[in-house]
């Protein structure tokens, strides 16, 4: 059996080119590579697999290129370019903070700056998750980073920038990375299905797209998780099975039965809802996502807020309307504040349902 390569390492990028959803960072990089006006020190923050460490080792690797092209790309054919692509340069050293934050550790990286690089014009130094470094590290660490060689550059990259020390970030030039969009998520799944012989349905792909919040890396490990689930085959109701994620259908249902006043049917449908094992608090969290992406959908301005297809856009917009304005905060009104107070509740499956009669009677004609 081949060995089997994972699709967000298979597929990570290897240019700026081709990162996906950080353009923001990769065009002000590049401007900085064609002028020279490269920092010392650069501090990558953002979420979990939206591309920190992938950037740093792309900057990395092009400025030690010795014949970048004309938009500030790496060549990748020069021996410098090569021995990174093959893991065997010798200009680039990477710490992973989260095990190895003692000061000793720090001790000995600043010990290997002060010698400059035998081939190539930089030395880099990629510590990740640099929030973990204990307090004496960062103590150790600031002198290097304040007044380090000419030779020497350091990308540091944290999920939790509240965490890093202002005497660090004071020296670094901070890169804020953003939750990469649903719509290049599913753009990327596709050219990965593509070139993987894997058939889907484009809702399946924005579905994982929707459930991985942002991040490529978790987009692209249930893919191939899914991908073996349904045998190349990817379809919407084999993604929702695995992924025991509630089809929205389900709450379109349901706010139909709430804003016409049908309590019976609103109590029968979260029936179905625990029958298929899904518990209260999801549900309600559910809601209330379903209900703000209505309140958005009504003004065609705010649309766009909604992290989804046409189709779906589409079918919310015309159950907005169906529902209105005054309807709608009356529905979420009650939902945010059922959800709230879900944890508190003994028997948690009377609290709900009793929500749902209290959204549902809101609707019933007075008197």
């Amino acid at each position: 059996m081949d060995n089997f390569v994972v699709s967000a390492r298979k597929y990570r990028p290897s240019t700026f080119a081709t990162v996906v959803g950080q353009e923001h960072i990769t065009r002000t990089l590049k401007n900085a590579i064609l002028t020279g006006q490269l920092p010392q020190a650069f501090l990558f923050c953002g979420s979990r697999g939206v591309g920190k460490t992938t950037c740093a080792r792309i900057l990395a690797k092009t400025i030690n290129c010795e014949h970048r092209t004309a938009d500030g790309e790496a060549c990748n054919e020069c021996e410098s370019c090569r021995s990174f692509n093959e893991g065997a340069s010798m200009n680039i050293f990477e710490l992973d903070a989260a095990s190895n934050n003692s000061v000793d550790d720090i001790r000995q990286l600043v010990d290997q700056v002060q010698f400059p690089p035998q081939t190539g014009r930089y030395k880099v130094y990629i510590i990740d998750e640099v929030h973990m470094l204990s307090q004496a590290a960062f103590n150790a660490f600031l002198k290097t980073l304040e007044e380090p060689p000419a030779y020497a550059k350091f990308i540091l990259a944290t999920t939790e920038k509240n965490k890093i020390i202002p005497t660090i970030l004071s020296r670094c030039q901070v890169f804020d990375f953003k939750r990469i969009e649903v719509p290049d998520i599913v753009r990327h799944l596709e050219y990965v299905a593509g070139n993987e012989g894997v058939t889907y349905e484009p809702e399946a792909l924005e579905l994982i797209a929707a459930k991985a919040e942002g991040g490529m890396r978790d987009a692209l490990s249930t893919f191939d998780q899914l991908v073996n689930f349904t045998q190349g085959n990817l379809t919407y109701q084999g993604c929702l099975e695995n992924l025991n994620v509630l089809d929205s259908d389900y709450y379109f249902r349901l706010v139909d039965h709430l804003r016409t006043g049908d309590i019976s049917r609103s109590l029968l449908l979260y029936q179905d809802v625990l029958t298929r094992g899904f518990g209260g608090q999801s549900f309600l969290t559910g809601l209330c996502e379903h209900l703000r992406n209505l309140m958005v959908s009504l003004d065609p301005q705010t649309l766009p807020l909604v992290e989804g297809g046409e189709k779906l856009r589409a079918r919310l917009g015309q159950q907005a309307q169906q529902c209105g304005l005054p309807t709608l905060l009356g529905l979420l009104n009650v939902a945010g504040d059922y959800e709230y107070r879900f944890r508190e509740a003994n028997n948690k499956r009377l609290f709900v349902e009793i929500g749902l009669m209290k959204m549902a009677s809101a609707a019933l004609p007075k008197g």
